[in-house]
């Protein structure tokens, strides 16, 4: 069995990949995917379904989506259910062989990290590669109303942007700077007050020949960063701006 949760929830038994229509019962699933190997109580996982004012009937309906999500994961001739009782309330269990890509995607991150860090760059672009093939897309944002499916979006947003930067780092390590440039204008439109993918856009700019265009580069974002959150840019965005201006290119 394995859990996908870096997207739209599913669960793949060998070749099947099913899918959860009804939306309490995603919600609940994904909240003991992301929680696995936790007990999680019987109140939070009645709050992550319903918010801050769920109805009375709230515990006989947990009791419910709780049996529903054990006949959607049970196998024939195996264990019993991987989601478990365990006061104050349930908890699921991952067993070999059973895969969770929230898992590989954390092992991959971190792959990545250490590989930039000892500046095995190729080796670094494979891991971040590898670890946002596996975010399919968020999941839908009505379905975040407690703080484990909400804590995870926010988590998961900053980790596939860590994840991204680590990637243009890498792959400007490897001299590919003006192959990038246009994803770095389309990464720092969507990312406006995120200084790492316009320091990269200035350095893939002026390490491409375009000296003027990196100047430029560098007053948008001053200006975002002025209008959005009344700042300047921080450190090391002045830093480049300045070694920019120093290059006379002699």
């Amino acid at each position: 069995m394995r859990y996908e949760i870096l997207g739209p929830l599913r669960v793949i038994d060998g070749k099947s990949a099913q899918t959860v229509n009804a939306q309490k019962v995603e919600i609940l699933l994904a909240a003991l995917i992301i929680r696995s190997g936790q007990v999680v109580s019987a109140d939070r996982l009645i709050r992550e379904i319903w918010g801050e004012e769920p109805p009375r009937s709230a515990t006989a309906g947990l009791y419910v989506y709780i049996s529903q999500i054990r006949k959607l994961l049970r196998r024939p001739g195996t264990q019993p259910s991987p989601v478990l009782t365990r006061p104050p309330g349930y908890v699921l269990t991952l067993a070999p062989p059973d895969g969770l890509d929230l898992r590989d995607f954390t092992a991959l991150l971190k792959e990545g990290r250490a590989h930039l860090r000892s500046s095995d760059h190729k080796a670094a672009v494979r891991s971040f590669e590898d670890a946002l093939a596996l975010c399919r897309g968020p999941l839908p944002a009505d379905a975040a109303r407690g703080p484990i499916l909400q804590g995870f979006r926010t988590w998961l947003n900053e980790a596939q942007l860590e994840c991204m930067e680590g990637l243009m780092d890498a792959r400007m390590a490897l001299g590919r700077h003006r192959e990038l440039v246009s994803d770095l204008y389309l990464l720092s439109t969507e990312h406006p007050i995120r200084e790492a993918f316009h320091r990269q856009l200035m350095l893939a700019l002026h390490r491409s020949g375009c000296r003027g265009d990196a100047l430029l580069a560098y007053q948008r974002a001053r200006r975002t960063l002025r209008e959005e959150l009344g700042v300047e840019p921080g450190a090391a965005l002045q830093d480049v701006q300045r070694a920019i201006l120093m290059d006379d290119g002699h």
